[in-house]
């Protein structure tokens, strides 16, 4: 692929730690050489976790009862039995969406941008139609109000876009016309200020990394890639997770709130799982074709018919060619139905991993995996490497997920600390480094949870001797 023609996309580095919490203890749980600190560290590890799902529960139980509400199964006969006025029910699912947002950014989910939308739709991937969203059967106020109190930069504007084919076309158009020499100098102008806007976006990503998108669209048009097989290569997204609301009738207002939790969707792909698509038809280049088909099959039949000794063969096999061009151009598009289909069909029980209630429990187990994780990393490092700025920190912990597994994150040291101090098992120094107290000192002052009672109390009810 010419230089000229490269795509590439910045993907940040994600602030994940992907490893299994059972695995990321055990491993530095081995790397202590006394017996005892082992055995003090899995204990602390097991109470950071009960701390930690404590903090979260009655958040989460908040989200779940207020989901309840909304619920697209059974949600409309409990918020009757509540009574409440439209502007009760208004500020209730406000909450709402703030509480799951809230968990979606704890869980490392990020609200897709214009911008990333735009490199979306620029290409595509196992697609061959163009899908667009049938607007008028959603509804486009609930999530207008959410971020109008909660202003979110670069949100995505569903806007109509030109066939990528066209565009090619038309490239191909100007240049054959020499119109291409004329609007070189504005190209010229706009190019520049987009690659300010790169650099400016390169700036701001300093953790994240460069991918080439090697897409058909950017292929060099030769022989070998038109006979050969092709290499595409696309970002893709790990986990989606959609939020939309269908609009009301007239009849009755739908207040319903739909969750979709989807896996491993191509970036130029991503409106398979878009809400209320509409039926796709023929592309705009499809046309384009059947009109110069068209004009190119009535000339060449008129200019036939117009010479004194027309060829009836001629003719025949004029007309011959131009039905069966549009024939191939319909099977093709049928075949293209098909596909669509399938992929449609693929999505929807293969990649989507879960909906509704489920996908909020999904995310509330996510956020405390992530939480407990991200604390038991910053003590032990604390722990064995001594005294740190937030800096230093961030830095071996990061260092240390490199070393041991093998993988790069952005580490969340902020979050850690936060947690750790509000656990009472970190301090900081006259210089305002942070330290940890010992490992039998941080059981001591977290001391015994209530879930380690009960698992106590199951173990004596379990070895009592059984009365006949």
């Amino acid at each position: 692929m010419a230089s000229s023609k490269r795509d590439s996309i910045r993907i940040e580095r994600e602030s994940v730690v992907p490893i299994l919490k059972p695995k990321l203890v055990m491993t530095l749980a081995n790397l202590l050489e006394r017996s005892g600190d082992r055995t003090e560290f899995l204990k602390l590890c097991k109470r950071v976790e009960y701390m930690i799902r404590a903090w979260y529960f009655l958040q989460f139980e908040d989200l779940m009862q207020l989901y309840s509400l909304f619920s697209p199964i059974d949600g409309a006969e409990k918020l009757q039995q509540q009574h409440l006025s439209s502007r009760e029910i208004d500020e209730l699912e406000q909450k709402f969406l703030n509480y799951l947002f809230q968990v979606m950014e704890k869980s490392n989910f990020k609200i897709v941008t214009d911008q990333e939308i735009e490199v979306a739709r620029s290409g595509q991937y196992l697609l061959n139609l163009p899908i667009s969203v049938d607007e008028s059967k959603l509804d486009s106020k609930l999530l207008s109000r959410f971020f109008c109190d909660h202003p979110h930069e670069n949100l995505p504007e569903f806007a109509k876009k030109l066939d990528m084919i066209i565009s090619r076309a038309w490239a191909w158009f100007i240049s054959v016309t020499g119109l291409q020499t004329l609007l070189s100098k504005r190209h010229s102008q706009s190019s520049q200020a987009n690659s300010k806007k790169t650099d400016e976006i390169c700036k701001h990503s300093e953790n994240g990394d460069m991918y080439d998108r090697i897409r058909i669209e950017n292929m060099e048009l030769s022989l070998k890639n038109l006979l050969g097989k092709i290499m595409i290569q696309e970002p893709t997204f790990e986990r989606m997770i959609v939020v939309y609301r269908r609009a009301s009738s007239k009849e009755q207002d739908d207040h319903g709130i739909y969750i979709k939790h989807f896996k491993n969707i191509p970036m130029a792909d991503m409106e398979l799982v878009l809400p209320e698509k509409k039926n796709p038809s023929l592309t705009p280049m499809d046309w384009v074709t059947f009109i110069i088909s068209a004009v190119v099959g009535l000339v060449t039949l008129v200019s036939s018919l117009e010479k004194p000794k027309a060829d009836i063969w001629v003719i025949i096999a004029i007309l011959s060619g131009l039905v069966g061009y549009c024939a191939k151009t319909y099977f093709t598009f049928q075949q293209n139905m098909a596909t669509y289909q399938n992929l449609i069909t693929k999505s929807m029980y293969d990649k989507q991993l879960d909906s509704g209630r489920g996908t909020l429990l999904h995310l509330c187990d996510d956020v405390i995996q992530q939480e407990v994780k991200e604390v038991i990393i910053a003590f032990y490092v604390l722990m064995e490497q001594g005294k740190a700025t937030k800096q230093e920190l961030d830095k071996r912990c990061e260092e240390l997920m490199e070393s041991e597994f093998g993988l790069k994150c952005d580490f969340e040291v902020d979050d850690a600390v936060q947690k750790l101090e509000k656990l009472g098992i970190i301090g900081r120094d006259s210089a305002g480094k942070i330290f940890c107290v010992s490992l039998q000192r941080a059981n001591d002052v977290i001391g015994t949870t209530t879930e380690e009672l009960v698992l106590k109390a199951r173990q004596v009810t379990s070895s009592s001797p059984q009365k006949a």
